[in-house]
């Protein structure tokens, strides 16, 4: 089940995001569930509580918080949500990519843009989804396919490291797990995988 969220002050503007969504999801047939915020503090605090969103549809300009600073707010807590600005002033352009926005929308928006946009975002959350599950200590680790860095064999181990130095050496064959990665792996000797 994937999150969506709408963040937006006016409720009008938030009901009809939530509509296109869900008229965008008649032909995708995507399992989701939009949930809608009236201000940034109040998606900021639920955020914290539960961090499992996945797209955050975002207004600008608000009460106190303006949309651009929760932005900020969230990809300073590492928040790996896609944000996507849904605005009627254009000079807030630039700031949407300096927080990494998927993408920047001015109101009124078409169910033909916010379709094209919620396509992209579930390619990329289809991407992230892939991974690798390893029996290792005693215990399953479930590792993201774009965080695994490499793969080494020695002897009858073979050591999957991922980003921060995260290593997990597990009883299998170096071919066993090259089966159950992507194309974008490649082996480059018979001990390594990158």
């Amino acid at each position: 089940m994937y999150r969506f969220a709408i963040c937006d002050d006016n409720p009008a503007d938030a009901d009809y995001v939530t509509l296109l969504i869900k008229e965008w999801n008649q032909k995708a047939g995507v399992p989701l569930q939009t949930e809608k915020y009236p201000s940034a503090e109040a998606f900021l605090f639920a955020y914290e509580e539960d961090d499992s969103v996945d797209v955050l549809f975002l207004d600008i300009e608000m009460g106190a918080m303006s949309g651009i600073q929760l932005a900020k707010k969230l990809r300073a807590m590492s928040a790996r949500l896609q944000i996507v600005f849904i605005t009627g002033y254009m000079e807030y352009i630039d700031q949407g990519y300096d927080v990494e926005a998927l993408h920047y929308l001015i109101k009124p928006v078409t169910g033909e843009k916010l379709g094209a946009v919620l396509d992209r975002a579930m390619a990329r959350l289809k991407a992230r989804e892939n991974a690798l599950t390893l029996s290792a200590a005693g215990s399953k680790v479930r590792l993201l396919l774009h965080e695994i860095q490499y793969l080494e064999v020695m002897k009858n181990y073979v050591t999957v490291y991922a980003g921060e130095g995260q290593e997990y050496s597990v009883k299998r064959t170096l071919s066993e797990l090259e089966s159950e990665l992507d194309d974008s792996f490649y082996r480059i000797h018979r001990s390594f995988i990158v």
